[in-house]
Protein backbone atom coordinates (compact mmCIF):
# COMPACT_ATOMS: atom_id res chain seq x y z
CA UNK A 1 0.00 0.00 0.00
CA UNK A 2 1.50 3.23 -1.55
CA UNK A 3 2.01 6.54 1.09
CA UNK A 4 -1.17 8.37 1.32
CA UNK A 5 -3.90 5.68 -0.64
CA UNK A 6 -7.35 6.46 0.51
CA UNK A 7 -8.81 2.91 2.67
CA UNK A 8 -12.67 3.21 1.78
CA UNK A 9 -13.97 2.38 5.39
CA UNK A 10 -17.15 0.96 6.39
CA UNK A 11 -18.38 2.10 9.80
CA UNK A 12 -18.78 -1.47 10.83
CA UNK A 13 -15.24 -1.91 9.97
CA UNK A 14 -13.93 1.35 11.76
CA UNK A 15 -15.69 -0.38 15.02
CA UNK A 16 -14.05 -3.64 14.92
CA UNK A 17 -10.74 -1.74 13.90
CA UNK A 18 -11.25 0.32 17.35
CA UNK A 19 -13.00 -2.47 19.40
CA UNK A 20 -13.38 -5.46 18.40
CA UNK A 21 -16.33 -7.73 17.18
CA UNK A 22 -18.63 -6.59 19.80
CA UNK A 23 -18.16 -3.01 18.90
CA UNK A 24 -19.06 -3.99 15.24
CA UNK A 25 -22.06 -5.66 15.29
CA UNK A 26 -23.31 -3.02 17.72
CA UNK A 27 -22.99 -0.43 14.82
CA UNK A 28 -24.17 -3.00 12.79
CA UNK A 29 -27.29 -3.20 14.61
CA UNK A 30 -27.84 0.32 14.63
CA UNK A 31 -27.24 0.40 10.92
CA UNK A 32 -30.82 -1.42 10.87
CA UNK A 33 -32.41 0.36 13.15
CA UNK A 34 -31.90 3.77 11.33
CA UNK A 35 -33.49 1.80 7.93
CA UNK A 36 -36.48 0.63 9.99
CA UNK A 37 -35.51 -3.07 9.50
CA UNK A 38 -35.06 -3.84 13.21
CA UNK A 39 -36.57 -3.01 16.61
CA UNK A 40 -36.61 -4.12 20.56
CA UNK A 41 -39.04 -6.36 21.61
CA UNK A 42 -38.47 -7.44 25.35
CA UNK A 43 -36.04 -5.31 27.01
CA UNK A 44 -32.26 -6.54 25.92
CA UNK A 45 -33.97 -8.70 22.67
CA UNK A 46 -33.50 -7.42 19.01
CA UNK A 47 -36.05 -8.40 16.84
CA UNK A 48 -36.43 -8.28 12.63
CA UNK A 49 -39.18 -5.17 11.84
CA UNK A 50 -42.84 -6.44 11.64
CA UNK A 51 -42.43 -3.70 8.75
CA UNK A 52 -41.39 -5.69 5.65
CA UNK A 53 -38.18 -4.43 4.01
CA UNK A 54 -38.94 -2.39 0.47
CA UNK A 55 -37.63 -4.24 -2.35
CA UNK A 56 -33.95 -4.89 -3.29
CA UNK A 57 -33.07 -3.26 0.64
CA UNK A 58 -31.43 -6.07 1.81
CA UNK A 59 -29.68 -6.55 -0.98
CA UNK A 60 -27.80 -3.48 -0.91
CA UNK A 61 -27.46 -3.76 2.69
CA UNK A 62 -23.55 -4.80 3.54
CA UNK A 63 -22.26 -7.88 4.51
CA UNK A 64 -22.44 -7.81 8.36
CA UNK A 65 -25.84 -5.99 8.86
CA UNK A 66 -27.30 -8.26 6.10
CA UNK A 67 -25.73 -11.39 8.52
CA UNK A 68 -27.02 -9.67 11.62
CA UNK A 69 -30.65 -9.45 9.94
CA UNK A 70 -30.78 -12.57 8.56
CA UNK A 71 -29.60 -14.19 11.97
CA UNK A 72 -33.01 -12.43 13.91
CA UNK A 73 -35.10 -15.79 12.84
CA UNK A 74 -36.14 -14.42 16.96
CA UNK A 75 -35.45 -11.62 18.93
CA UNK A 76 -32.22 -12.40 20.81
CA UNK A 77 -29.41 -10.37 22.66
CA UNK A 78 -26.92 -8.69 20.71
CA UNK A 79 -24.31 -11.20 22.89
CA UNK A 80 -26.59 -13.84 20.73
CA UNK A 81 -26.40 -12.28 17.64
CA UNK A 82 -22.53 -11.88 17.93
CA UNK A 83 -22.43 -16.16 18.39
CA UNK A 84 -24.34 -16.76 15.76
CA UNK A 85 -22.59 -18.96 12.67
CA UNK A 86 -23.74 -16.32 10.09
CA UNK A 87 -22.57 -12.82 11.98
CA UNK A 88 -19.75 -14.72 12.90
CA UNK A 89 -18.83 -15.88 9.70
CA UNK A 90 -19.50 -12.43 8.14
CA UNK A 91 -17.02 -11.20 10.99
CA UNK A 92 -14.39 -13.22 9.50
CA UNK A 93 -14.77 -11.64 6.22
CA UNK A 94 -14.49 -8.51 7.47
CA UNK A 95 -11.47 -9.15 9.32
CA UNK A 96 -10.17 -10.78 6.07
CA UNK A 97 -10.82 -7.77 4.34
CA UNK A 98 -9.00 -5.55 6.97
CA UNK A 99 -5.96 -7.92 6.55
CA UNK A 100 -5.76 -7.79 3.07
CA UNK A 101 -5.76 -4.06 3.15
CA UNK A 102 -3.32 -3.93 5.92
CA UNK A 103 -5.19 -2.54 8.57
CA UNK A 104 -4.79 -5.87 10.64
CA UNK A 105 -2.56 -8.84 11.32
CA UNK A 106 -3.95 -12.28 11.19
CA UNK A 107 -1.43 -14.36 13.75
CA UNK A 108 -1.68 -12.40 16.13
CA UNK A 109 -4.42 -10.77 15.63
CA UNK A 110 -4.13 -6.90 16.13
CA UNK A 111 -4.42 -3.30 14.55
CA UNK A 112 -1.64 -2.35 12.11
CA UNK A 113 0.39 1.11 12.33
CA UNK A 114 -1.62 2.06 9.13
CA UNK A 115 -4.95 1.32 11.07
CA UNK A 116 -4.08 3.11 13.83
CA UNK A 117 -2.95 5.59 11.85
CA UNK A 118 -6.46 5.74 10.39
CA UNK A 119 -7.91 5.58 13.81
CA UNK A 120 -6.14 8.80 14.79
CA UNK A 121 -7.00 10.41 11.73
CA UNK A 122 -10.79 10.17 11.95
CA UNK A 123 -10.63 10.64 15.65
CA UNK A 124 -9.28 14.21 14.68
CA UNK A 125 -11.91 14.68 11.78
CA UNK A 126 -14.61 13.75 14.08
CA UNK A 127 -14.42 14.25 17.96
CA UNK A 128 -17.13 13.46 20.39
CA UNK A 129 -17.60 16.97 22.13
CA UNK A 130 -18.96 18.80 18.77
CA UNK A 131 -21.79 16.04 18.28
CA UNK A 132 -25.15 17.77 18.82
CA UNK A 133 -27.29 16.21 21.85
CA UNK A 134 -29.63 14.09 19.40
CA UNK A 135 -29.26 13.42 15.96
CA UNK A 136 -30.74 15.73 14.15
CA UNK A 137 -28.78 17.36 11.24
CA UNK A 138 -26.94 14.33 11.23
CA UNK A 139 -26.66 11.45 8.10
CA UNK A 140 -27.50 8.07 8.57
CA UNK A 141 -23.90 7.67 7.71
CA UNK A 142 -22.46 10.07 9.99
CA UNK A 143 -24.12 8.86 13.56
CA UNK A 144 -23.16 5.44 12.20
CA UNK A 145 -19.32 6.50 12.26
CA UNK A 146 -19.40 8.09 15.36
CA UNK A 147 -20.64 5.34 17.53
CA UNK A 148 -17.82 3.52 15.49
CA UNK A 149 -15.46 5.52 17.07
CA UNK A 150 -16.72 6.39 19.96
CA UNK A 151 -18.67 3.71 20.87
CA UNK A 152 -21.13 3.92 24.28
CA UNK A 153 -20.17 7.72 24.50
CA UNK A 154 -22.11 8.85 21.42
CA UNK A 155 -24.59 5.92 21.57
CA UNK A 156 -25.71 7.66 24.84
CA UNK A 157 -25.92 10.66 22.76
CA UNK A 158 -27.51 10.00 19.39
CA UNK A 159 -29.63 6.65 19.99
CA UNK A 160 -29.82 6.87 23.69
CA UNK A 161 -33.41 5.00 23.72
CA UNK A 162 -32.82 2.35 21.51
CA UNK A 163 -28.98 1.35 23.10
CA UNK A 164 -30.68 1.15 26.49
CA UNK A 165 -33.52 -0.92 25.73
CA UNK A 166 -31.85 -2.92 23.26
CA UNK A 167 -28.97 -3.71 25.53
CA UNK A 168 -26.43 -2.04 23.58
CA UNK A 169 -25.65 -0.06 26.73
CA UNK A 170 -25.91 -1.73 30.33
CA UNK A 171 -26.68 1.90 31.76
CA UNK A 172 -26.84 5.15 29.77
CA UNK A 173 -26.62 8.87 30.60
CA UNK A 174 -29.24 9.38 28.46
CA UNK A 175 -29.73 12.78 26.27
CA UNK A 176 -32.21 12.09 24.24
CA UNK A 177 -34.84 14.78 24.97
CA UNK A 178 -37.73 13.70 27.67
CA UNK A 179 -36.48 10.48 28.06
CA UNK A 180 -36.23 9.54 31.57
CA UNK A 181 -33.17 8.39 33.69
CA UNK A 182 -35.12 5.86 35.62
CA UNK A 183 -36.43 4.52 32.72
CA UNK A 184 -36.53 0.61 32.83
CA UNK A 185 -33.04 -1.31 31.92
CA UNK A 186 -32.67 -3.02 29.22
CA UNK A 187 -30.80 -6.11 28.37
CA UNK A 188 -28.21 1.43 5.33
CA UNK A 189 -25.52 1.88 6.40
CA UNK A 190 -24.16 3.86 3.23
CA UNK A 191 -20.87 5.00 2.16
CA UNK A 192 -17.99 3.92 3.95
CA UNK A 193 -15.35 7.16 5.41
CA UNK A 194 -12.01 7.48 3.38
CA UNK A 195 -8.72 7.22 5.19
CA UNK A 196 -4.92 7.53 3.98
CA UNK A 197 -3.04 4.57 5.38
CA UNK A 198 -0.16 7.74 5.17
CA UNK A 199 3.43 6.71 5.56
CA UNK A 200 5.05 4.22 3.19
CA UNK A 201 4.49 1.02 5.56
CA UNK A 202 0.68 0.74 4.76
CA UNK A 203 1.35 -3.00 6.50
CA UNK A 204 3.79 -2.14 9.57
CA UNK A 205 3.26 -2.99 12.92
CA UNK A 206 5.16 -1.56 15.82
Amino acid sequence: MSGGTPVRLEPYEVALLRGGSRAAVTVAVLALHLRGLIDVGRPGRIRASAVAPSEGTENALPVLPAAVRAALQRPMSVAELEARPEVREALAGVRAGLVAAGMLRSLPPRRTRAARRALSALLVEHPLPPLPADRKGLSADDTLLAVALHGESALNILAARFALRAGLTARAEVADKGFHRRAPRGGGTGGGSYVSCGGGSGGGTD
